[in-house]
């Protein structure tokens, strides 16, 4: 379970590096390639060994820069929560009061048993908030698949109107890389 856990890990991150795509015959549709689409970064630069990025079209490369994005940015934020959680820290009070649940009891618990004793309410409200998250995202004016921004942190909102065009890629690039690593080290602490 643990190695399997790993190894779709390892395989739906692959297009987050995948190397500069070989020139592109006449028959294939796709000219957008990952260079185009920025996130890449020494030593790897544009890692692809199973050659995710050449599968679809210019739009299903956007949608797996855009999952990549996503699933980078919740790897960060549960990589935190794991690791604050570790050093003893948590919320002070109950998670539920009618069944008994201290975030302390959680804390002592793995994240597998943790959820599992989350009660159904509180789940379905953690599932609904981030469907309602998703919704907004991808409900934003031109969709990131066709030409439109990439997906934006919802809350709280950052403005960067500010900053120079280099310097935004370049936290960009740290964004994404700051993300593989999390998702791999949130992966690893899971199948611990």
């Amino acid at each position: 379970m643990k190695v399997a856990a790993l190894l779709l890990a390892l395989a739906g991150s692959a297009a987050a590096f995948a190397p500069s795509a070989p020139a592109q015959s006449a028959t294939q549709l796709s000219a957008l390639t990952l260079d185009d689409i920025g996130g890449s970064t020494a030593p790897l630069k544009n890692y692809d060994p199973l050659r995710l990025s050449l599968l679809g079209s210019d739009e299903t490369l956007l949608w797996f820069r855009a999952a990549e994005l996503k699933h980078a940015r919740c790897a960060m934020v549960a990589t935190t929560g794991y690791l604050i959680n570790a050093a003893g820290f948590h919320f002070p009070g109950m998670l539920s009061t009618s069944e008994n649940i201290s975030f302390e009891s959680l804390s002592n618990m793995s994240p597998v048993d943790a959820w599992a004793a989350v009660p159904d309410a509180g789940k379905a409200q953690i599932i609904g908030t981030i469907f309602v998250a998703e919704l907004y995202t991808e409900s934003q004016g031109t969709h990131y698949t066709k030409g439109g921004k990439m997906p934006e942190v919802v809350f709280p909102k950052f403005d960067f109107s500010g900053v120079s065009a280099e310097t935004l890629e370049t936290k960009r690039c740290r964004e994404l890389n700051n993300g593989r690593l999390a998702m791999i080290a949130i992966m690893s602490f899971i199948s611990a």
